[in-house]
Parts: structure tokens; C-alpha cells; sequence
């Protein structure tokens, strides 16, 4: 699906969205722990790409991180800005930030990249990587599976990613990957239907992305 498609999918459906995941109560103790541990530990500018309904933007905004969000979606900017008032959200896409060369500490890209065609993730990543400063660091959550295939998702088609193909694209676009590991609280009930998911965590290097 372009990137139309995808942003009139959600823009049809915001409003059940907002209502079912817009809130930070809405996600795992275990996913609030882990990427406000990212977060608090980086010293600098932080974008929250793709922000939806702003939940995790405002969550890290109030743990004293420097952090701005950024969506396509104009019914989710209008959401977050009602709902977060005291934090700040304004119109953008993951291939293009709108911010200067190395400006960044941190990107958070929770679920961000999963509609877009595999061929065009690496344009995102490179301007991830044009956007942080060398050191600055990478949070990317995503669906995860043996194949690099699509599935239908509940607002628009999305891809499951292996982990090491994706780390590796990751690294392509100039990053040294971290952290990898599974998102799923592990004290969390198993529910049927529950698709695989995994996060990772890279550094952008001091060198400029590698040609592909």
C-alpha cells in the first residue's frame, strides 16, 4: 500500500484508535520500562516517529525527556494535541523529519515502519540516520517471523520482519545494532492470535551509511 492509502486507513479509523491504544495504561509495564529506559538515558533532542495519538510522547515527556512528536495523520495530531496539551506534536513522515543534519538524540520508531513496502524502509532509516548525531541511538519496534512476508494488520497491511534482516538494513543505513529482544512481556497471559514482536536498539556510528 503507498503512503496514502496507509494514512487514509488510519484516518478513517482514528477515533477507535484513540480509544483502544491511545493511552499509556494501554501498554505493558514491560514496554513502559524499557523504552523510558532508553529514553531518560539520552542526553538531547528525541523525535517520537509516527506518535499516533501521542500517548508515548507525553509518557517520556514527563519523565523529563527532551521529545517532540511526529505524525502524518492529521487526526491523530488533533487527538494528541487535545489530549497532551503540555507536549508537543507537529505534522511529518519518517523519510522526511524536517530536522537538521546529526540534531538528534534519539529516534523512537514504535511501530512506525511496519506499512511501509520493504523496499522503501531504507529510506526511512537513512534519514533516521541523517537526522542523529554520531552516538545518538535508534528504538525500533516491530512484528517479527521467519519470512519477510506481509499479514493483514486491523487498519492496513504490514510486514513481519526477521530480526536479523531487519538488524541488517539497520545497519546498512549506518547503526551498530545493541539490544535486540522479544517486546512481549513475559509475564503477560498468552492471547490466541498474538503476533510476535521484537524491538532493537542501535547507535548511529560516525561514519556515513554504507552504500546498498
Amino acid at each position: 500500500m503507498s503512503f496514502e492509502q496507509v494514512r487514509a486507513a488510519y484516518a478513517s479509523l482514528a477515533g477507535e484508535y484513540v480509544e483502544a491504544v491511545g493511552r499509556i495504561g494501554h501498554a505493558s509495564e514491560a514496554d513502559r520500562e524499557c523504552v523510558g529506559a532508553w529514553a531518560t538515558g539520552l542526553r538531547g533532542r528525541v523525535l517520537d516517529v509516527g506518535s499516533g495519538p501521542g500517548q508515548w510522547t507525553d509518557h517520556l515527556r514527563r519523565q523529563g525527556v527532551r521529545i517532540e512528536g511526529v505524525e502524518p495523520v492529521p487526526e491523530f495530531l488533533s487527538a494528541a494535541r487535545r489530549s497532551y496539551p503540555e507536549s508537543r506534536f507537529r505534522a511529518g513522515r519518517a523519510e522526511r523529519l524536517g530536522v537538521a543534519d546529526a540534531s538528534l538524540a534519539g529516534v523512537l520508531a514504535w511501530y512506525s515502519l511496519i506499512h511501509m513496502e520493504p523496499e522503501t524502509v531504507d529510506i526511512a532509516l537513512e534519514e533516521f540516520a541523517r537526522a542523529l548525531a554520531p552516538g545518538g541511538s535508534l528504538l525500533v519496534g516491530f512484528f517479527t517471523g521467519a519470512e519477510l512476508e506481509p499479514f493483514e494488520h486491523a487498519i492496513a497491511t504490514a510486514y513481519y520482519w526477521p530480526v536479523d534482516l531487519l538488524g541488517s538494513r539497520i545497519e546498512a543505513a549506518g547503526f551498530a545494532v545493541g539490544d535486540v529482544r522479544a517486546r512481549l512481556d513475559p509475564s503477560a497471559r498468552p492471547v490466541p492470535g498474538r503476533r510476535p514482536e521484537a524491538m532493537i536498539v542501535a547507535t548511529r556510528t560516525s561514519g556515513g551509511s554504507r552504500a546498498r
